[in-house]
């Protein structure tokens, strides 16, 4: 067995490899760049090596510096997680000429798998179903079209390198074939230093569904079922789950063989994932190979038992599977939902900040694979991915109920992210009945948005946290009992009761409570629906509430916007506003005020890196032209023009740091 290793990587998947080791008694180092040196990976390994300043080619991606670490520090084996240069054959073929270990399929086998096109062409001789395209690289915008004519709109144009969305873009006309042509080109020359983009059918809302095996270098090849991955963002897994609530038991033997049988045509040894397309049809078609752990592991892990960083390690260090396919069996069912430093109520741009305060949810059947801690610092330069939540329940709707509780109760403040929209898919009637496709946002959702109205019964929920914390408050600030309020249409005082008109956005409250805080138990009524509710002895400052509704736990997380209140709960964020009857009667007499944005001028909507300034002073713009190319988090985006208007001043360059809200540049109409 390997004794020290290396872990070329850096957040979330470091601290997981990190405790893979811990395990099994192997010492580890990590290396860490300018922007994490008060990084969790860098506090939990035994060792850490510097390696470099914070823009990835000059650390995470400096192949000679990550390797002279593992040698310095007497490394046998380097793991390097994913992303980064965990799928780079020149980087593995240089650890092994090393004398090092590269826990991952030999380096050759990195480079057959990694080009797109050669993939595809070995899969069609291992008798895999592929989609229709064009198996060359494109020469140019030219060719790009004609091609595309020939197969077919809508098309898909693909990076013959990488893989994780980059390079990719759907076109559906002729008209913006040229456009997309270059703009992947250009991405996928900067993501992965290879131009080559090739093509192939765009299948119209697939469901992305992908096998995980294991292969020794004995020959022995398994399978660990399949992942289910189809809720994507910008083709960027959201929600992962095993199984796949679509798949019959003769499509599951028949696409988990496919896998197997694209492993042993390949020569496959570790960890790979072999993705596919579904089609409406119910047909599945190769998409490519993955070869290194993915992000989703850790559904596979939970249904399984299995520990998958260990099974890399042991097959690196030459020994057989332990086990056989007969004796991997799968009895749960598990769901993954990725937490990501994204604003979504802002197009999901990347988000920085320090996190200022962190709670993770507990218990026995969920699990959380995180990078970070209260303290964390979130910059510009890396992935946006913080942390993974993982449930296990015995069915579906069990695991899916028991992430939504476990994301109600996860806690992180100081930077903006995603997780309460990735909670609102769950709670979405057609993910609830597991009808899922590459396109489900796109269909449910404008923006961050949903295009339905809000469960009604989770919304009463979220109004009765909010009165509960309104009304303790009230108590601690009088400190004794509220006083009644005299119910309408009568003079006579309730004992132990209260009544509030609670306002959130259009919708009204009308909600009595009954009960006391030496108890803390309490009767709801919530527009004539009745709640037995008993709370915990409240801790305010912690900012999260649970509540026992009815005799189901219940969790919220509660901000104090004075004077309302916002509260999350099942991925719906809610500001309320809670008054006693006599100051909603008063609030309809009182004038609102609303502030001017200034139009004349262009801020900058993100942290990050100006890329290309895209015009000059005096040059005349109009309203949604991009301006600036900004990068941040490894996304390019755009900024565009607010108005119609001419460049009056240009504020930053390329290569500048800019932060959100600074000004970018100005205009004169």
């Amino acid at each position: 067995m390997i004794d020290k290793i290396l872990i070329a990587n850096r957040g979330e998947i470091a601290c997981r490899i990190i405790r893979a080791c811990k395990k099994l008694q192997i010492a580890t180092v990590a290396v860490y760049s300018d922007a994490d040196k008060n990084s969790l990976h860098k506090q939990l390994a035994d060792e850490a090596v510097y390696i470099g300043k914070a823009a990835v080619v000059d650390s995470y991606l400096h192949a000679g510096k990550i390797i002279e670490a593992a040698l310095s520090t007497g490394c046998q084996a380097i793991h390097p997680g994913y992303g980064f240069l965990s799928e780079n054959a020149a980087f593995a073929r240089q650890i092994t000429s090393s004398g090092l270990i590269f826990i991952g399929p030999p380096a050759e086998i990195i480079a057959l798998m990694g080009d797109k096109i050669a993939a595809k062409e070995l899969a069609i001789s291992a008798g895999l179903p592929v989609i229709p395209g064009h198996m060359e690289a494109l020469a140019n915008e030219d060719e790009a079209l004609a091609v595309a004519q020939s197969i077919g709109f809508p098309v898909l144009f693909k990076p013959a390198a990488g893989g994780g969305g980059k390079g990719m873009r759907v076109v559906k006309a002729a008209g913006d074939v040229e456009a997309a042509f270059g703009a992947c080109r250009q991405e996928t020359r900067k993501a992965f230093g290879d131009a080559r983009i090739f093509v192939e059918r765009y299948i119209e809302s697939p469901r992305h569904i992908e096998v995980q095996i294991l292969a020794d270098a004995h020959g022995n090849i398994v399978h660990l079922g399949e992942r289910e991955c189809s809720i994507q963002r910008r083709h960027q897994k959201i929600i992962e789950e095993s199984p796949s609530p679509v798949l019959s038991d003769a499509q599951r033997s028949a696409i988990c063989k496919a896998a197997c049988d694209l492993a042993s045509k390949a020569g496959y040894v570790n960890a790979g994932t072999v993705e596919f397309i579904y089609d409406h049809n119910g047909a599945f078609y190769f998409l490519e190979m993955n070869t290194r752990l993915q992000v989703e592991h850790p559904v596979t892990e939970a249904v399984t038992g299995l520990d998958l960083v260990e099974q890399q390690i042991r097959i690196a260090s030459l020994e057989p599977l332990s086990f056989s396919q007969d004796d991997i069996i799968r009895t749960s069912w598990a769901m993954e939902a990725r937490i990501c430093a994204e604003d979504p109520q802002r197009a999901f741009l990347p988000a920085t900040g320090m996190i200022t305060r962190y709670a993770e949810p507990r218990g026995e059947t969920v699990r959380v694979d995180s990078g970070i801690q209260m303290g964390s610092k979130i910059g510009i330069h890396y992935d946006s991915l913080l942390a993974k939540v993982i449930a296990r329940g015995k069915t579906r709707d069990e695991a899916r109920a028991l992430l939504m509780e476990a994301l109600n109760g996860y806690h992180i403040e100081g930077v903006v992210t995603n997780l309460d929209f990735v909670n609102s898919i769950l709670c979405q009637p057609a993910f609830i009945r597991g009808e899922l496709s590459t396109n489900f946002l796109e269909d449910h959702y404008d923006g961050a948005a949903s295009k339905y109205p809000p469960d009604p019964e989770a919304l009463s929920l979220t109004a009765l946290a909010a009165t509960l914390i309104y009304h303790v408050r009230t108590i601690a600030v009088r400190k004794s009992i509220h006083p009644p309020d005299t119910d309408f249409g009568t003079s006579r005082p309730r004992p132990n009761t209260s009544r509030y008109k609670v306002k959130s956005e259009d919708d009204v409250f009308d909600i009595r409570l009954t009960g006391t805080l030496k108890d803390n138990h309490w009767i709801f009524s919530v527009n004539g629906r009745n709640y037995d509710v008993e709370a915990p002895p409240f801790e305010l400052y912690r900012r999260r509430l649970k509540l026992d509704i009815d005799g189901r736990t219940r969790r919220f997380r509660i901000v104090v916007e004075p004077p309302c209140l916002r509260v999350a709960f099942n991925g719906m964020t809610r500001l309320f506003d809670v008054l006693t009857p006599r100051e909603y009667f008063l609030m309809h007499f009182m004038p609102c005020r609303t502030a001017k944005i200034p139009d004349n001028q262009l801020i900058c909507p993100m942290p990050g890196m100006v890329v290309d300034v895209l015009v000059g002073a005096g040059e005349r713009v109009y309203r949604g032209q991009n301006l600036i190319l900004l990068e941040s988090m490894k996304l390019e985006s755009g900024v565009p023009s607010p108005i119609d208007a001419t460049v009056s001043d240009i504020r930053v360059k390329p290569g500048q740091t800019v932060e959100a809200g600074s000004i970018l540049m100005t205009f004169s109409k």
